[in-house]
């Protein structure tokens, strides 16, 4: 990879959820080093993006392309993708009965070393990163978000991150459901995997992340285009307009086309 390649890059992506489009022709590069934010109202196509580019099966990708470190991650599977360096945290995270949150993150991290790759570190790196995000050492035991509240099943989703250190992560809404000081913590997980190596692309409704974790680059999203693109003060801007003048916005310019 040339130092001018990007890190991520996906263009004219369009996106179709049981034969209904749903994202309409989305690009988008993210280089190393930066944080994108895309923000939009409900069902302006943004977790259906981020699913569709991470392999959901219900998520169809019809056109366009995508790559992450020059590799074309649309001729790969999820798992494939995952192992490529791309991550994604889900806005609601499934329960899995029967596996403790340990065996999760050993199979995970052994799937991306490889099967025969030394794991010797694994539980000082795992409790380490534990206690960097305020997780009680009892989760350890406890099967992967069975019975956790919204904010625990984000703080596990940000230690999969932490322990998994992908070149890119998609984080899809993990600011949901959090209180105050979990949002402090797991915005503190995300900064400390963020470097000058990586990217990360946040998907929110809302400011308020954005105060924690900086983004470079603001999207917003509506009915599956990219309707406007910033810098940080976009984001302000909804945050005191609403999306009220987005859709205006939109609507003007369908009228001039």
């Amino acid at each position: 990879m040339s130092d001018t390649q990007p890190l991520f890059d996906f263009k004219n992506i369009h996106v179709e959820v049981e034969g209904k489009e749903v994202v309409s022709g989305i690009s988008l590069t993210i280089n190393k080093g930066e944080t994108h934010a895309i923000m939009g109202p409900n069902g302006s196509g943004k977790s259906s993006l981020s699913n569709a580019l991470m392999g959901h099966p219900s998520y169809t990708i019809t056109k366009g392309e995508a790559y992450l470190d020059g590799q074309d991650i649309l001729q790969m599977q999820a798992d494939e993708r995952s192992r490529a360096g791309l991550f994604l945290a889900f806005q609601y995270p499934l329960a899995i009965p029967g596996v403790t949150v340990a065996n999760f993150m050993r199979a995970a991290v052994q799937a991306h070393r490889g099967k025969d790759a030394d794991m010797t570190d694994f539980r000082k790196i795992f409790l380490g990163q534990m206690k960097d995000l305020s997780i009680d050492k009892a989760f350890a035991t406890r099967y992967l978000n069975e019975g956790f509240s919204g904010g625990e099943k984000k703080r596990i989703e940000i230690l999969q991150l932490s322990m998994l250190n992908p070149k890119v992560a998609l984080l899809d809404e993990t600011d949901s459901g959090l209180d105050i000081d979990a949002l402090k913590v797991v915005s503190e997980g995300i900064n400390r995997y963020h470097n000058e190596n990586n990217g990360v692309l946040l998907i929110t409704h809302y400011q308020r992340l954005l105060n924690y974790v900086k983004p470079d680059i603001v999207h917003v999203m509506y009915r599956g285009k990219i309707a406007e693109t910033g810098g940080p003060d976009l984001a302000l801007k909804l945050e005191d307009q609403g999306y009220e003048w987005i859709e205006k916005t939109a609507g003007q310019t369908a009228e001039v086309r």
